[in-house]
């Protein structure tokens, strides 16, 4: 069911997840044990990260250098089909520019229509560790509002291989990002919202927004977004803190700020529980002013551990 269509149906403010996939190695258990404890909350969806292919280079007898692919995490298309099979919810793949062709990104995603799945969630993604700026895989797409296009573009039965006859049409509800204060690499918040836009011209039906810990700021952009002909949801999405590191993990890797008041209570904790109880108690007084007005879901980003986000629901929902 597309994801649309399960907000639009719902009287109330809607409960989703974010997991990862687990590490090379590990069993599709653990989702399972990590999903298992938030399903009383009913989750209206389930988003799965992708992690892209990076490479290394291996020294190899002769002296000479080869190039290795690696990859660190399990494919989502997959944990997204154990999902559906284990779980009465939605699992939403993320597809990502980076790494993939545009041919590479089709057949992904006749795979998604193959499985059933009805939802995605369109990003350009991150740039690897080696690049110092994104850089687009030959014949890939360069922008999300490009990689929302070819989507949308098979949504209405056009393939890459126009000879094709009697093609079926895919289904896609495409979701997209949103930054509530803004991508690291766009110049201002309104040259940030113009892209957003671009992106819900060429086909996205809604937004899930970056973390943030200060709701005035998704408040300011839900109303900046108003303002500038952006009609679709605007999903929230939350985390608490559970470590001190994070205090210079989160602004550095996602490029937020973290509020005064809640910087100084996590440098009073003597420990991580301490943290941890913190970050909880933050997020479930963020989750009932946003339930207040009324926003169609609040989305929490586990991180892969299902604690914290257990004992925020409970208080929630």
């Amino acid at each position: 069911m597309q994801l649309t269509d399960i907000l639009a149906n719902s009287k109330k403010t809607l409960f989703s997840i974010e997991i990862l996939p687990p590490l090379k190695g590990k069993s599709i258990q653990s989702i399972f044990d990590s999903i298992d404890p938030l399903m009383e909350y009913k989750p209206a969806f389930v988003d799965v990260t992708y992690h892209r292919e990076e490479y290394v280079y291996k020294k190899r007898d002769g002296g000479y250098l080869e190039k290795v692919s690696i990859r660190k995490r399990p494919g989502t298309v997959g944990i997204c089909a154990a999902i559906m099979n284990k779980y009465p919810v939605e699992a939403v793949p993320h597809i990502i520019c980076g790494g993939f062709t545009k041919e590479e990104t089709e057949n992904a995603l006749i795979d998604l229509h193959f499985l059933g799945i009805d939802n995605v969630l369109a990003l350009r993604g991150d740039s690897i560790k080696t690049e110092a700026a994104f850089i687009p895989e030959p014949g890939g797409h360069h922008y999300a509002h490009d990689l929302v296009r070819q989507i949308d573009e098979m949504n209405q039965g056009k393939y890459m291989d126009d000879e094709m006859k009697e093609v079926e049409p895919t289904s896609f509800c495409i979701g997209v990002a949103g930054y509530p204060e803004k991508h690291f690499e766009a110049p201002n918040m309104f040259s940030d919202i113009k892209w957003l836009k671009a992106k819900i011209d060429a086909g996205a039906n809604y937004i899930v927004t970056q973390m943030f810990f200060d709701n005035s700021k998704y408040f300011e952009f839900v109303k900046l977004c108003r303002d500038n002909g952006i009609t679709v949801p605007i999903i929230p999405g939350l985390k608490m803190f559970t470590t001190k590191k994070q205090l210079t993990i989160l602004p550095k890797i996602f490029h937020i700020d973290i509020p005064q008041d809640l910087y100084e209570e996590v440098l009073k904790c003597k420990d991580d529980k301490q943290v941890k109880e913190v970050g909880v108690k933050w997020c479930i007084q963020q989750s009932k002013e946003l339930l207040k007005e009324n926003v169609p879901c609040l989305h929490y980003y586990t991180m892969g551990s299902s604690e914290a986000t257990s004992k925020v629901a409970k208080e929630v929902f």
